[in-house]
Formats: structure tokens, C-alpha cells, sequence
């Protein structure tokens, strides 16, 4: 399967697995506040830090109801455009970020939720996040496309028949896609996960698949990884409590840090999948596993049979599968009980 380059990351089957940080909207419109999100994401070893870029006019008509969730976590005071109003960074603020997030060494990403977005990130970003929302958006992911790089693109909500049509659109136009599994739920209950599914978009599209987390905790996106997913995408906050609609349901960074290093553990025993002792196993197996061993003392040019035989540890002489084989040969020496078999002992 084809692997696709960001920036200096090979993401693909048997590579590491790219990370995002989702800081999202998690800076609640204050540029100081994303800073400290680049550097809880740079301490915690991820690969990238994605934001959400977006005019509020251009994504929500302004009498938009906002998600259960959304009134959960913030209330019924204000309509969903209030709340997104207040959540968006300046295109100078961005362009800031951008310069600081390369200097902690990041990758830098941000969802574009509208054309003028898209455009504005052309020069900042290495790849197009497409949020789950815009998978029936096909003009939208057409234009994203055109701009020649490569997509990650969520399919929360969609159908495969959805996800198809997504597929389609933009690989007319660019081949450079990853795949997103994600229930766009926020939390997502594990019940509704479905990382199965994962292999099933793997399998449909013969694409690199990754999974966009909104599950607490972090045991899914570990799962995803056991399960092929070459991207994990995860909200994290450098506070729960704090005001807005997706703290609640994101990492604090201790949380961030452990699944990163569950992750590179994880990657670490996935393997190669070829099945074969490891060079510790060699040393064990010569002590653990079992030889034929002289059950009496065997005088030599006895012709052995079955009770002269028994099977006992270590295994550094001939393997209890060459038991037939070796009835009915002769002691080519004295061997004594206990003595384990050797071929040259036998003609």
C-alpha cells in the first residue's frame, strides 16, 4: 500500500504511527493559551498539533442549534454561532502559531471549515485535515483537493456509500489520501466504536487508515493501532475544566504523554508479523525445550528400543519427532541414562 510523506514522517504500514494532537478550539480563542497547548504537545513526543481554522459566518447560519453536547459542556445562554464566534484565532494569530509550533519542533495542521480557510492554510500546511463534518461536502474536498496535498479525511457520520463518494471526489484529482475513522460523538461511548470498521475502510478502499478519537481515555486509540490504524488523531487540553465544548472530552497532558508511550510500546510489539523465534528464544528453547535421553544405561551396539528412551530437557540433542527414526538403530558407544542423544551416537 502506498505510503504518503508530511513534511520528514513516512506514514504507512510498518512505519510509526503519526500522531496528532487535536488542540482543536481547546485555546477557547486566546493565542497564548494555543501556545501552551504546542508546548504540552511538543513535551508529550507527538508528531503534530492540528487547530481548526474557520469564519464563523461561512460554517454556521446563525440561527444553528447547537449539538447535545455542545449545550452539555457550555450551556444554553448563547447560540452555536456565539459559541464558535469565540473560538476563532485571527489569520495574523495563526500565521504566530504556525512560527511557534515549528519552533517546538511540530508539525503544524488545522482543519479549513470553509474556502477562504483552505486557502489561507495552503501556505502553512504540509497536509489538508478534513473534518467529518465536510465528508458530504464534495465541492469543498474537489477544491482542498486541487491544491495538490495530501488529505487525512474523518468519515464520522458516513456511511461506506458516503465514504465512497468522498473517495472518489478526491482521488480523481489527488491520490495522496489517509483515512479516518471517528464517531463524531463527543464523548463517544465505547459501545459505539466500532474499531472494526477500520479494517473495513482498509479493506473497501485499499487506503492507509487511521483512527479520530473522542472516546475517554486512551485504551481505544491504542486498540486502533493493534488493529492497523497508521494515524491516530486525539483531543487533548492542558485543563478539563476549563470553559468549552471539548475539554471535557480530552486528554490532560499526563494522559496525552502516557498514550504516546503506549503507542511506541505498542508499535514495538506489533513486529513484523513473521513468526519465528527471537534471539532469546534461541538461548531458552536449548534449556527448555526436550531431547531423547538415554532412559538406562545403553551398551554399545544395543539395538535401541522404545523403553531405552525417554524425553527430558534440555533440547540440545535429536528432537522428540525423531523418536520412530531412532528405535531400531544401534549405539555406536556406551551411553549412559540420562545421556543425551546426539546423531553421531547412532548408526
Amino acid at each position: 500500500m502506498k505510503k504518503i510523506k508530511i513534511e520528514n514522517k513516512v506514514i504507512g504500514e510498518n512505519e510509526p504511527t503519526f500522531i496528532i494532537a487535536e488542540a482543536g478550539v481547546n485555546h477557547n480563542g486566546d493565542i497564548e493559551l494555543a501556545k501552551k497547548l504546542v508546548d504540552v504537545a511538543s513535551e508529550c513526543g507527538v508528531d503534530a498539533i492540528k487547530f481548526q481554522t474557520f469564519k464563523t459566518e461561512k460554517v454556521v447560519a446563525k440561527d444553528t442549534p447547537k449539538a447535545e453536547y455542545q449545550i452539555k459542556n457550555t450551556g444554553t445562554d448563547e447560540s452555536q454561532y456565539e459559541m464558535i464566534k469565540k473560538l476563532e484565532l485571527s489569520e495574523d494569530e495563526f500565521i504566530e502559531l504556525y512560527e511557534y509550533t515549528k519552533k517546538k519542533g511540530l508539525i503544524f495542521l488545522s482543519t479549513p471549515f470553509d474556502f477562504e480557510s483552505a486557502d489561507f492554510l495552503n501556505d502553512l500546511v504540509p497536509a489538508f485535515k478534513i473534518s467529518s463534518t465536510d465528508l458530504t461536502n464534495l465541492p469543498f474536498l474537489e477544491y482542498v483537493a486541487e491544491k495538490g496535498k495530501p488529505i487525512i479525511l474523518s468519515t464520522g457520520m458516513g456511511t461506506l456509500g458516503e465514504v465512497g463518494e468522498a473517495v472518489n471526489t478526491i482521488r480523481e484529482i489527488n491520490d495522496d489520501l489517509i483515512l479516518l475513522h471517528c464517531i463524531t460523538n463527543y464523548p463517544a461511548s465505547f459501545e459505539s466504536l466500532n474499531l472494526r470498521a477500520i479494517q473495513t475502510l482498509k479493506e473497501a478502499f485499499k487506503l492507509l487508515v487511521g483512527f479520530s478519537d473522542h472516546s475517554l481515555g486512551i485504551y481505544a486509540p491504542i486498540s486502533a493501532v493493534t488493529l492497523g490504524a497508521v494515524v491516530i488523531e486525539k483531543h487533548f487540553t492542558v485543563d478539563k475544566n476549563l470553559p468549552g465544548p471539548d475539554h471535557k472530552a480530552s486528554l490532560n497532558p499526563e494522559e496525552l504523554k502516557e498514550m504516546v508511550n503506549a503507542i511506541r510500546l505498542i508499535e514495538k510489539a506489533l513486529g513484523d508479523g513473521i513468526k519465528r523465534p527471537t534471539p532469546e528464544e534461541e538461548k531458552i528453547k536449548k534449556v527448555a525445550r526436550r531431547s531423547l535421553v538415554a532412559n538406562m544405561d545403553i551398551p554399545k551396539g544395543t539395538v535401541i528400543k522404545k523403553e531405552m528412551i525417554a524425553i527430558k530437557r534440555p533440547g540440545t540433542g535429536i528432537e522428540p519427532k525423531y523418536l520412530n527414526v531412532v528405535i531400531g538403530k544401534k549405539a555406536k558407544r556406551d551411553i549412559k541414562k540420562d545421556e543425551v542423544l546426539k546423531w553421531g551416537d547412532l548408526e
